[in-house]
């Protein structure tokens, strides 16, 4: 996937970062910690997870149990390494809505077997990600409403706000990590009411001054 930046540059998602357990309420749901994160959690996806809106989600064969999480998603425009939080904000470069697509079924076995979530997030087609927005437009990426709804029914909504860890701090967390790069994404994480996807399902992610994210979702056929 190409991305064009706000100011013209295209750039290609060399990194899709993603935090977990970011909003307590949500890290309550899943009951598989007793506490919030101290830092954050931090895994990736593979830049073949990305689909654009409009696209189509396809449920693999390998798991019986996909969950949709909703996620704001920052878009790095200038790169770098060891940025000091306060500086965060200056490196987006543009918001957009998001989905982490989660082979659940898949994650419980990796985490009884304390092993890694690689498969069961980052199967083809399970980072949607919806149209840009300029930073600039956006604003305060603390202070946004977002809502999920699959098939008409809402299933998630949340705000910012309620985020452990916020951009800035999740920004400079991963330039410790990690040399930011134009283009790479950061999933922040997802609110409560994460839930299944089936087959025919619509998702359709909405947002305070983020453009909607539409993707339909389709069963693989047996091989």
């Amino acid at each position: 996937m190409t991305l064009t930046l706000p100011d013209g540059r295209e750039v290609r998602p060399g990194k899709v970062l993603c935090i977990g357990r970011n909003y307590a309420a949500h890290v309550r749901e899943m009951g598989d910690v007793a506490e919030p994160p101290a830092e954050p959690v931090v895994f990736l996806k593979p830049s073949t997870a990305l689909v654009a809106d409009g696209g189509e989600v396809v449920l693999p064969r390998q798991s019986d149990e996909v969950h949709h999480e909703l996620e704001l998603v920052a878009v790095v425009g200038r790169g770098g390494r060891h940025i000091r939080e306060a500086d965060a904000l200056g490196h987006v470069a543009a918001y957009a809505l998001g989905l982490d697509l989660t082979a659940r079924d898949l994650q419980a076995q990796a985490k009884a077997n304390k092993g890694p979530w690689s498969i069961a997030k980052g199967f083809d087609t399970f980072a949607p990600l919806g149209p840009l927005a300029a930073a600039e437009s956006v604003g305060d990426p603390g202070t946004l409403e977002i809502a999920l709804s699959v098939g008409g029914e809402e299933r998630q909504r949340g705000t910012t706000g309620h985020m452990i860890h916020s951009v800035p701090r999740i920004v400079a967390f991963l330039s410790s990590v990690f040399t930011l790069e134009p283009g790479d994404l950061i999933y922040t994480g997802t609110p409560e009411g994460v839930g299944p996807v089936r087959d025919g399902d619509r998702l359709e992610a909405t947002g305070t001054r983020l453009p909607a994210l539409t993707v339909t979702a389709r069963r693989e056929a047996a091989v």
